[in-house]
């Protein structure tokens, strides 16, 4: 049997509410609700799963999810031995047996026909089938599904199917209000307000361009990225240039754009 503590969160993820998402997660939690958490990339989904397990004090088991990824790899294949073959579980197979929240990060990414593995477990049933063992797992109690999905990168080769949405209760969670984001940055990077307010205003500069030439505004990560090198000492141009414009377009106007605001607000 594996044992649950190796994924038990030791020590508590700092984690901004920006609303009732804390309290409304709990209550999901306890009538053991499948949960599926949308937003833009960069705002915070995972770390909100991760403090959401730390506060419950369940284990955590997270799966980065990909287009190559099988059905097997969710849960589980055998293993050919010297002795002959041993059957191992996948990350879903573990977490339903020792009743860990099992977290699909961007499972939109995953193929369809592995993704309906998933959704005997997020039923009434809460079984998840190993056909190729012929064993038939019954979730643990303390069992809980998330998943988490960008609705910015649906496409119609990519998007999750309405029969494996309408399983879920779901957050929307969305960039942070400013003075809330400024507060995250000086937790997450050390740095002073002043620098986190400038920082913040950036952002919002190239959200305001979403739809606009970008596909997706400056995520509170990369602001957390260019907190961290000004703090190490980088020229707050330099900084905000490597972290907040070249990860998120090579077009030219759009980076003069962004660049014009970096001077204007750092001089």
């Amino acid at each position: 049997m594996t044992d649950a503590s190796q994924y038990t969160i030791q020590h508590e993820p700092f984690y901004q509410a920006t609303g009732r998402e804390v309290e409304l997660y709990q209550a999901a939690y306890r009538s053991r609700l499948p949960v599926m958490v949308k937003d833009p990339t960069g705002c915070g989904k995972s770390r909100f799963v991760e403090h959401m397990a730390w506060k419950l004090g369940k284990p955590l088991i997270t799966v980065a999810c990909n287009e190559d990824m099988t059905a097997s790899d969710l849960v589980g294949r055998y293993l050919l031995e010297a002795n002959g073959t041993r059957w191992l579980d996948g990350p879903l197979t573990t977490a339903a047996r020792i009743g860990a929240i099992c977290y699909l990060d961007e499972i939109v990414e995953a193929r369809q026909d592995t993704t309906v593995v998933i959704h005997p477990l997020t039923d009434h049933r809460r079984t998840l089938p190993l056909d190729k063992k012929g064993e038939l797992v019954n979730a643990h109690p303390d069992f809980q599904l998330v998943i988490s999905y960008n609705p910015g990168y649906q496409s119609l080769m990519k998007d999750l199917k309405q029969s494996t949405k309408q399983r879920f209760v779901a957050f929307d969670f969305d960039y942070p209000a400013a003075d809330v984001e400024s507060t995250i940055l000086q937790q997450e990077a050390n740095v002073d307000a002043a620098m986190a307010d400038k920082l913040v205003k950036i952002a919002h500069t190239a959200r305001n361009l979403k739809g606009h030439g970008l596909d997706e505004g400056i995520s509170t990560r990369l602001l957390v990225y260019a907190a961290n090198l000004m703090r190490d000492g980088i020229a707050a141009g330099d900084a905000c240039r490597m972290a907040l414009v070249s990860p998120i377009t090579d077009d030219a106007d759009i980076r003069s754009t962004l660049n014009h605001a970096i001077d204007a607000i750092f001089g």
